[in-house]
């Protein structure tokens, strides 16, 4: 089957940074804003880069859940849908982003990585790939009902206790859940719940919850995933313009 390569592009980005893994013995604490919340700032990855030994070691993958892909409870249309589809139909071969994640990780969309900026009354996610970002505003505000549909949904975050809450809604439905050939669509039904929960000063776990009742027999539980901070502090951007990709959707097309 024909593979985006995407990710292989960011690797070899991460690879000229000289940086493939990175431990705390100490951690320390963790840091705080001055509303005394959790600061979650920072740019957060599985431990190393695509390929390296520390690549994916803190990522837990669903021990014990009946369940590990949103596509495994698919209802009986959905999945003859599916099956009708193949890597040829990835909207990531266009440069859209996902709704959720490649890794299964919101932040990271097709990336394997993604950076927070926190305030007091604005959270701000960043993703190196397709420009991507969202504003998540603590302040109580509701979710912009009035607004379009759009790919990566209408966010809004609240605190409970120490864990930043955030539910995202209003997307379009010509995205998919995941990207390189992985058939995932989802409907405009769609809405996710995010709890990010910062134990220390370097380690983020995230636990994940997909709704979406025209498409799903019950609501997906992501496996809970771990996250450490990354050894520098700015992205380096991955910029989509279809031109890199038109080799693959040229030979996508074939089906296989």
């Amino acid at each position: 089957m024909i593979r985006m390569t995407i990710n292989g592009l960011i690797a070899l980005l991460l690879a000229s940074t000289s940086l493939t893994t990175f431990a705390a013995d100490d951690p320390g604490p963790t840091p705080r804003m001055a509303d005394g919340k959790p600061d979650l700032s920072g740019i957060w990855w599985t431990g190393g880069d695509l390929g390296s030994s520390s690549y994916g070691s803190t990522t837990n993958r669903g021990a014990g859940l009946q369940y590990n892909l949103y596509t495994d409870l698919y209802t009986d249309a959905a999945k003859a849908r599916a099956a009708t589809m193949s890597d040829k139909d990835d909207p990531t071969l266009l440069c859209k982003p996902t709704a959720f994640g490649t890794l299964s990780v919101r932040l990271f969309d097709v990336g394997a990585l993604g950076q927070i900026i926190s305030t007091p009354d604005m959270i701000v996610f960043l993703q190196e790939t397709f420009h991507g970002y969202q504003l998540i505003p603590t302040d109580g505000r509701p979710h912009r009902d009035y607004l379009p549909p759009s790919y990566r949904g209408d966010a809004v975050g609240h605190w409970e206790g120490d864990t930043f809450v955030v539910e995202t809604k209003n997307f379009t439905d010509d995205t998919w859940i995941f990207a390189e050939g992985g058939v995932s669509f989802h409907s405009d039904q769609l809405r996710v719940v995010e709890r990010y929960n910062r134990q220390d000063a370097n380690t983020m776990i995230i636990d994940a919850t997909l709704y979406d009742e025209e498409v799903l027999t019950e609501p997906f539980v992501v496996p809970t995933k771990t996250l450490v901070q990354a050894p520098f502090d700015q992205l380096l951007p991955l910029i989509c313009s279809g031109i890199e990709t038109q080799v693959l959707m040229d030979n996508a097309q074939g089906g296989n």
